[in-house]
């Protein structure tokens, strides 16, 4: 068996383009579609687990972002839905450590215009695809609080492997967070690619863009 290497660099602030959606370096030019987007009706409840509530403001929108824009670990991308040419979510590349082959996506707001749709499950395949692919990652991370029962059964649905809960591990708004930890490895990804390219094609969609086949990640 040849020895693990490391991976080639820390991910860059690139776009990254698929069918449906496009990841580009956040901005302020994405600042009022995503403030839109995260107070829209129901909205605002999709922050209930991650580190930070629904901006109150667009200037708080864009105060964040300026931070974002300065930070090296995470980096955050705004999630551009192609047909409307609007910011509908962000992601961040996390926990960054290319010394170790490992990098986890984090900070995960996919707003409700992504729900039902290809577009989540691709902003999710093109991270990993650019993590293993172009970079050379060992394992792709994914982490949520052990309460967040959806975040736990959208990461076994893009074929996560469950590895266990860290009690205690934060106090997160006041309160403690156990997190739940899954992950991919690189002997994995082969057929899992494979398997995100077959359900992302058009022809797994039908007019209403209502999906033919589940994603069948788990073998």
């Amino acid at each position: 068996m040849s020895a693990p290497q490391p991976a080639k660099s820390a991910p860059q602030r690139i776009v990254l383009e698929g069918r449906y959606v496009r990841l580009e370096p956040i901005d302020q030019k994405h600042a009022t579609d995503l403030y839109e987007v995260s107070t829209m009706p129901g909205g605002v409840e999709r922050y209930r687990w991650l580190f930070s509530n629904a901006p109150g403001s667009l200037a708080e929108m864009e105060a964040r972002i300026e931070k974002a824009k300065t930070e090296t670990d995470p980096i955050y991308v705004a999630v551009i839905d192609k047909a409307r040419g609007k910011a509908v979510g962000q992601q961040g590349w996390m926990r960054i450590r290319p010394e170790h082959g490992s990098v986890e996506i984090g900070g995960i707001y996919w707003g409700l215009p992504m729900a039902r749709t290809p577009l989540a499950t691709e902003a999710l395949f093109l991270f990993a695809r650019h993590a293993f692919d172009d970079l050379g990652y060992r394992r792709f991370e994914w982490k949520c609080n052990d309460r967040n029962e959806p975040s736990k059964a959208a990461a076994r649905r893009f074929g996560f492997q469950f590895e266990g809960v860290f009690r205690q591990d934060m106090i997160m708004k006041g309160v403690n967070r156990d997190t739940a930890w899954f992950s991919i490895l690189d002997s994995e990804w082969p057929a899992m690619r494979a398997e995100y390219e077959r359900w992302l094609s058009p022809d797994n969609f039908d007019a209403d863009g209502v999906q033919k086949s589940r994603l069948q990640t788990r073998g």
